[in-house]
Order: structure tokens, then C-alpha cells, then sequence
């Protein structure tokens, strides 16, 4: 069974999706598929269901709510296949596990890449970090989750895996800033600069690649309209790092060209 949760949930075995339409057991689904091949308590998914206002026929309901799930699978997986849908979403004591096989769900696949890049990229592998980076970020098809109500465990995850995605964006910006990359980057940080008006990461990102590509004036706009917007929005100014970077870029440092950048963040080149 091929699951996929970073964007509308799809789960699908022989091209034959088992993705109810009712939002219940639709939200179950996703909670196990995010869990895959772990043991999800009884009381933890009536939680995520119900939160505190739990009927008292809760444990009844949710017991439906699987049989309509292995009803989909067991339709999904057809009559010639080794598995039944008892072994797929099994009964585990305290709770049940939806068991696939390694990769089959795509936010586990993402975790790996991340992983696997980051270890890249602490080699000094650069190009296949940026590589792996990428290939990690391609796997969205949207917002996570994006059609499936949320319960108190898939909330956390949802803000660990927007959080994680734009980590890895910087992480992978880092690494092609690192290769010299400065004037493909430019369209895209202008962008996304535009979209998190108050990211200091990315206007940070955006500054040195701005200076790379000899456009030293621009660099210095983007340090002035993140400074404008954190005074406008949130009564704050830049962090220090990004003052030290300020000057860096006002002075012409030669810390900020490429090949003297080091494996350092470009946020942290000028920390102290």
C-alpha cells in the first residue's frame, strides 16, 4: 500500500484507494498512516478523535471505524493477494498498527532524505545534499494534510512537518549558496522573501546573494524592508547576526564571498 500525506491524504493499494469519504475514519487513517508500522493506542486515537468530549460509545465507534477501513483495503487488495486487510491494519493488544513496507508512506520517505542530506551535508558533500534536500522537498503536493480534520496528535505533527519543510528549504539554499549558486537563487529568494516577510533566515540568504551577484544596493533594500516590517508588525529589530551581516554587506567583506563562506549557515557566518 503506497500512503501519502504531505498534501491531500491518498492511500491506495493496486491503484484502488482506500481513503474513506467520512471525516472519522478518514482522520484515523491519516493518524496511522503517520505512525505506520507503530502501535497506536486505543485511548490515543479516541483522543485524536473525540478530544475530551468522548462518548460513551466511543470504543463502539471507533471498532466500526476500523471495520470500514479493512472493508476498503480488503477491497483494495483484491482476492489474490497474500495479505488480508486484518494483517495490514492489525489488531495489536491496546491497539492497532497499520503495517507497510519501508517507504511506502511519503512523510517517512521525506524523514529519510533529510536525514541522509543533512548527513551529506556535514561531510562537506554539498552537491548531494542540496540534491537529496531537494528531492525531499519535490515529495509536497501541497499543505499536509490538507483534507483531513485534525486531532491534538496530527496537529503536532502538521506543525513539525511545516516547520521541517522550511528548515530543509534553507538547509538546501545553504547548500547551493555554497556551490556558487548565488544568481540561480535569486528569483526564488525574492519570492519567498516576499512570502515570509519576516523570515530573517531567507532575507539573510537573499542579502548574500544579492552582494554575489554584484547587486550590493539590493542586498542592503532587503535588510532595510525586513527591519521596516519586524519594527511594523512586532515592535523588534533584527537580531544581531543580521546587523553583523548588515555591515558585512555594507563594508564589502570579503567573508561573504563564496569561496571563503566556509560549511557555517549564511545566518551564522558573522556570529560571534
Amino acid at each position: 500500500m503506497e500512503i501519502k500525506v504531505l498534501g491531500p491524504l491518498m492511500a491506495e493499494s493496486g491503484g484502488t484507494s482506500v481513503v474513506p469519504s467520512a471525516g472519522k475514519p478518514r482522520q484515523i487513517l491519516a493518524l496511522l498512516s503517520v505512525y505506520a508500522n507503530q502501535v497506536m493506542p486505543v485511548p490515543t486515537l479516541m483522543e485524536e478523535i473525540w478530544g475530551s468530549d468522548m462518548p460513551r460509545s466511543a470504543l463502539t465507534t471507533l471498532q466500526t471505524y476500523i471495520l470500514q477501513l479493512r472493508r476498503l483495503i480488503a477491497g483494495a487488495l483484491g482476492p489474490d493477494s497474500p495479505y488480508t486487510a486484518r494483517e495490514v491494519l492489525a489488531t495489536r493488544h491496546g491497539g492497532y498498527l497499520l503495517e507497510v513496507t519501508p517507504g511506502a508512506v511519503d512523510v517517512h520517505e521525506y524523514d529519510r532524505l533529510v536525514a541522509t542530506g543533512r548527513g551529506a551535508a556535514e561531510r562537506g558533500d554539498d552537491e548531494s545534499a542540496a540534491a537529496l534536500y531537494r528531492e525531499a522537498l519535490g515529495m509536497w503536493r501541497g499543505p499536509a494534510l490538507v483534507d483531513v480534520r485534525l486531532g491534538p496528535l496530527l496537529e503536532i505533527e502538521l506543525v513539525r512537518l511545516e516547520e521541517s519543510r522550511l528548515g530543509v528549504l534553507e538547509q538546501r539554499i545553504d547548500s547551493d549558496l555554497r556551490l556558487g549558486r548565488h544568481m540561480q537563487l535569486l528569483a526564488e529568494l525574492t519570492s519567498l522573501t516576499a512570502r515570509h516577510p519576516l523570515h530573517e533566515g531567507l532575507h539573510a540568504q537573499c542579502m548574500v546573494a544579492l552582494y554575489r551577484s554584484g547587486r550590493q544596493w539590493q542586498a542592503l533594500d532587503v535588510f532595510q524592508n525586513l527591519r521596516r516590517g519586524l519594527a511594523d508588525e512586532l515592535g523588534l529589530d533584527p537580531s544581531a547576526r543580521l546587523r553583523q551581516l548588515h555591515r558585512a554587506v555594507l563594508a564589502g567583506d570579503p567573508a561573504l564571498d563564496s569561496h571563503l563562506a566556509g560549511r557555517r549557515p549564511v545566518l551564522d557566518l558573522f556570529a560571534a
